[in-house]
């Protein structure tokens, strides 16, 4: 099994879309035919150039509006090269305008995504940002030495525009590693610092996406985790941001739930710069044990998604009957931050949900407590002799226990177990957590965010039970009726989440993707305790041969393993172990599977038969499956040798294939021996 942990190589955002896409047919005719306003896009277009600032703050402001939940004008918008023109006006001579386009371009990061940060990367955008930074400070070091000495409005202007620079940067630094390290170029980290560190004399808005984007920068990214590791004055801030007593005016945070992520925020950015090195004050602190628990469990445990759900779609219910008001009028062009009462509640749900997922993702983290394999050198290529079916003297007693864990495994902190039924609360899906069949979702960023919830809840389990399963702690394996009720509180999960796919429907295979993961990890502590339910048994085998993706099937095959080691269910036993032996290869005829689940395959024959003795063998005897191993030993061994070890992961899973290839050898000499 593999711990979840955040993408380091390839840094895609982990929600890439808050208003998708994909349910759209590909290609700029489509987008203008599927988009309500097509007749809207040029004139925006051709207004980006006029003469007249009026016009250009126009359009800047009409791509904010226009695109607001309306992925078909988006994309219609991005024909036009929309990204293009909004860069362009960053240089604009007018203030106005560069305010209004850093919104627009803002606000298509948000919605977007990955694509259209890439665009902008490739587009140059750096450029005109990098410029904006120094000229903030400046202005912001002016504003906090004497708060009077500019207008209200002037002063909330810069506020607004430096949020939405910090934003675009944000995006950016998840897009790629290429735009992360062009960002680190710029040295943001310093600029950050100081609206945390002036947060009780700022608004809310830059603070946030401050320590938004300094919790990305310092994700796997040495340049700014060593600026802030070496600097104590930025610890003690985060450290006193992240106290868990900072969120306990329930009121405040119900009026503003951004107080909440911020706090979370600043205990993401300690974890990702940990261990925090000495003689500091905060070097004294146990981190997870005295902030990052405290402030998480309570914020994951503070919604309910069916009750979310439900004052969602109320609100979603009263702003589809509210009158539209035109907002595209150029003479009275609006603020593009213009919301109604409605649209704000909605974003407060937003955002309480994005907190969640937050917490979830620093609390995966942090489930994450056991060392990866270390591995040494790279072996040599053995030419050697697999003369493996050769009758021997030597048919002794085999060791079944490769894959134990070893006593001197770290323990398991004590928190982890108190996470599991938050967490299966998380994971249960509402109406509102994917799309209709065939139709986008009646406000996509709150489906968004509560499918990223479900998931990333998944992520966390996952790490939960992977912990839970290497510690072997006797007293969790005996307490088989909460095994029990887990597998059936994630099954539950599943059947409502369904097994349509489709344009539009990609949350709902990563759900089962995750989940897949989350059951092995579940079997894995119970293992032969748990009963093998033959309509589960079935979608499991059908999940595994409609997937692409090798760890997904390797779970698959992992999970199929411990359900058929219950010791009297012999006929789900035999279903399950006839599946894994069709996929093994045989004489000439290599496997139909990779080779990663097919050492989960071998692997797992070994495993469910290596006690004669269990009643479910008669099975083992009946179906001739010795033959079978027999036949398959020359196949394991070509697809083991076959491994590239110089792709990721390579390495290991040919010291794994190597290990499961030699007991796989033993187990026939054994069984052999036995005379069965």
């Amino acid at each position: 099994m593999g711990k979840s942990q955040k993408k380091k190589k390839s840094m895609r955002r982990h929600n890439p879309m808050r208003v998708p896409d994909s349910h759209l047919p590909k290609g700029l005719a489509s987008a203008a035919q599927s988009s309500s306003r097509n007749a809207a896009v040029l004139p925006i277009i051709q207004k980006m150039e006029s003469a007249d600032t009026t016009e250009r703050k126009w359009a800047c402001v009409a791509v904010s509006n226009l695109i607001q939940n309306d992925p078909s004008t988006r994309r219609l918008l991005q024909g036009k090269n929309v990204v293009g023109a909004l860069i362009t006006r960053l240089t604009d001579s007018e203030e106005e305008v560069v305010v209004e386009a850093v919104g627009a371009l803002r606000n298509l990061c948000i919605d977007g995504g990955y694509e259209i940060c890439a665009e902008m990367y490739n587009k140059n955008i750096l450029t005109p940002l990098t410029t904006f930074v120094p000229k903030i400070s400046s202005v912001l070091s002016q504003y906090l030495a004497n708060p009077k000495a500019a207008p209200e409005n002037a002063q909330k202007l810069v506020y607004e525009f430096a949020d939405n620079v910090i934003t675009v940067l944000w995006c950016l630094s998840e897009t790629s590693n290429k735009a992360l390290n062009a960002i680190n170029e710029i040295n943001l980290t310093p600029f950050l610092m100081s609206f945390l560190a002036s947060r009780e004399k700022l608004p809310l808005g830059p603070v946030v996406s401050a320590a938004q984007c300094l919790y990305v920068l310092t994700d796997d990214n040495p340049p700014a985790i060593a600026v802030v590791r070496t600097d104590a004055s930025h610890l003690s801030c985060l450290l006193s941001i992240a106290r868990p007593e900072n969120i306990a005016n329930v009121e405040a945070v119900k009026n503003d739930p951004r107080l909440v992520t911020l706090s979370v925020l600043a205990a993401g950015i300690l974890r990702n710069v940990s261990p925090l090195p000495p003689p500091t004050i905060v070097s004294l602190v146990d981190l997870d044990k005295d902030v990052v628990l405290p402030l998480l469990q309570p914020t994951i445990a503070s919604i309910s998604i069916s009750e979310i759900s439900s004052v969602a779609q109320e609100l979603i219910t009263q702003q589809a009957n509210e009158p539209q008001i035109e907002k595209l009028s150029l003479k009275h062009a609006p603020k593009s931050d213009h919301k109604s009462s409605v649209e704000v509640e909605l974003e407060k749900i937003e955002t309480r949900l994005r907190t969640v997922q937050l917490a979830l993702e620093i609390l995966t983290g942090a489930c994450a407590t056991l060392p990866d394999p270390e591995l040494g050198p790279a072996e040599e290529e053995e030419e050697g002799d697999d003369e493996v079916l050769e009758e021997e003297d030597n048919e002794g007693d085999m060791e079944m226990e490769a894959e134990d864990v070893d006593g001197d495994q770290p323990p398991v902190p004590a928190f982890i177990p108190t996470l599991v039924n938050p967490l299966l609360a998380l994971i249960q899906p509402s109406a509102l957590s994917f799309p209709p069949l065939a139709a986008p979702s009646p406000h996509p960023p709150t489906t968004s965010a509560l499918s990223a919830v479900h998931i990333t809840a998944l992520e966390c389990l996952n790490n939960v039970f992977l912990s839970l399963a290497s510690s072997r702690k006797p007293e969790v394996a005996a307490d088989v009726t909460s095994g029990a009720k887990i597998w059936n509180d994630v099954w539950s999960a599943l059947a409502a989440v369904g097994t349509q796919t489709g344009l539009g429907q990609e949350r709902r295979e990563e759900i089962w993707e995750k989940a897949v993961g989350v059951l092995w990890g579940v079997g894995n502590v119970w293992k032969g305790s748990l009963e093998p339910n033959e309509e589960q048994v079935s979608l499991l085998i059908q999940f595994c041969n409609s997937s692409s993706v090798p760890r997904v099937k390797t779970q698959c095959i992992g999970t199929l393993e411990c359900l058929a080691q219950r010791p009297d269910s012999i006929p789900a036993n035999r279903v399950i172990a006839d599946y894994l032996i069709s996929l093994l290869p045989s004489g000439a005829t290599p496997s139909s599977i990779d080779t990663e689940p097919l050492i989960q395959v071998a692997s797992a024959l070994i495993d469910i038969y290596s006690d004669e003795n269990m009643p479910y063998d008669v099975n083992f005897r009946q179906g001739q499956y010795l033959n079978r191993l027999v036949s398959s030993v020359e196949g394991v061994r070509k697809a083991v040798r076959n491994i590239d070890r110089r792709k990721e992961g390579g390495r290991e899973l040919r010291v794994r294939g190597d290990e499961v290839r030699d007991n796989l050898v033993a187990f026939i000499k054994y069984r052999r021996g036995l005379g069965l």
